[in-house]
């Protein structure tokens, strides 16, 4: 079973360690005492308490869509040449590059600082697992 500390649970719903402490204390996530009496969370509650929050955020959407995969930044840079436009979005710590019209980004009147999210709908997905022989 993966246990996950709060600064690690933190990370990963990307708020501040005392946001989880918080949840903690509320009763929305149940902390342990780990290895060293650290705070621990549970992988699977982590898990369920993702998929809650995400499903309410779906709820309150502007809009309906098929992809599930919304990751808001900002822009950190445009390149234009001839038809087509290169945007690239920081995301938290994810980078993400997109190729499109050059019409399309003057519409979205793209630039650098801009705040746009990215849209991804894949077929393929490749998974890796974090941290090899972390789980319990």
């Amino acid at each position: 079973m993966t246990q996950l500390r709060i600064s690690e649970v933190a990370t990963l719903m990307r708020v501040s360690d005392d946001t989880v402490r918080r949840w903690v204390e509320q009763g929305r996530l149940t902390a342990t005492r780990g290895a060293g009496s650290r705070q621990v969370i549970d992988g699977a509650e982590v898990a369920a308490f993702v998929r809650e929050r995400r499903d309410q955020e779906q709820d309150a959407a502007p809009f309906p869509s098929s992809a599930r995969n919304r990751l808001e930044g900002i822009v950190t840079e445009v390149k234009r040449d001839g038809l087509v436009a290169v945007v690239e979005i920081q995301a938290g710590p994810f980078r993400l590059v997109s190729l499109m019209t050059r019409e399309a980004a003057d519409e979205l009147e793209l630039e650098p600082g801009s705040l746009a999210t990215a849209v991804v709908k894949s077929t393929t997905v490749v998974v890796e697992k974090s941290r090899p022989g972390d789980e319990e």
